[in-house]
């Protein structure tokens, strides 16, 4: 059973479809890579995702439930995490504070000990408020507040966007990392490319649509693909 299903899925604003007919899944253990220019439909796919959409039409399964009528905030308790471009962490909190005000979580002293193994940098930050971190470590602070309530699935919204490149692999490295803590990934990201090496699977989306999907890296070999979606070397 596929851990997120998407059938089907349409939908926009005020009357006009942004995305059209996407089907989609994610499987356990898997990191699948929503590509495409820009205006191809993405962020409105994310937003269907999460429950921010305002109409959407179609069916989501998360982990065998039926998701498609829940509130965001019920989205998040089925097990769905997500991480946003922007504002991702609350820049006036500490590193603690912002990883304590994370709604549903037991034993969150414990469970903070926990995420601290994943991102033992954030460790020596803790008593630092969010907006003295650098742009990596604001990336991992992101990161952990959305493990905290031990998500099934993590949503991530162009993780690496504004980041310096020195930073960009660090990130993709703690990508590549969270399956092997038990929660899958469906990553946005306009480093398509190196977001599809680490992927397992990805969907390419065009004009609200998807134009191709399949294995990784049978979409990075595809050269016309790569030319038309990705861009030249």
């Amino acid at each position: 059973m596929s851990l997120i299903t998407l059938s089907d899925i349409a939908g926009g604003y005020s009357e006009v479809n942004i995305i059209h007919d996407i089907n989609l899944t994610v499987q356990s253990g898997e990191i699948v890579t929503i590509a495409g220019t820009n205006g191809a439909g993405k962020s409105t796919l994310v937003k269907a995702i999460l429950g921010l959409l305002a109409r959407v039409n179609g069916s989501i399964t998360l982990d065998g439930q039926d998701i498609s009528a829940l509130a965001a905030e019920d989205r998040f308790y089925a097990g769905l995490a997500y991480v946003p471009q922007v504002a991702n962490v609350f820049a006036s909190l500490t590193v603690r504070e912002n990883l304590m005000v994370v709604r549903g979580v037991k034993k969150i002293n414990t469970r903070i000990e926990e995420v601290l193994t994943v991102f033992p940098a954030l460790a020596e930050k803790m008593t630092q408020r969010a907006e003295n971190l650098s742009g990596g470590e604001r990336q991992q602070l992101a990161f952990a507040r959305a493990l905290m309530p031990s998500p099934k699935l993590m949503v991530l919204d162009e993780p690496t966007a504004a980041l310096a490149p020195a930073l960009v692999e660090k990130v993709f490295e703690l990508v590549a990392a969270l399956p092997k803590r038990g929660v899958a990934v469906l990553m946005v990201e306009q480093r398509a490319r190196q977001a599809l090496e680490i992927s397992d699977r990805g969907y390419i989306l065009d004009q609200g649509r998807c134009v191709l999907s399949g294995q990784a890296s049978e979409l990075l070999s595809d050269s016309k693909m790569t030319q038309l979606y990705l861009g030249n070397h």
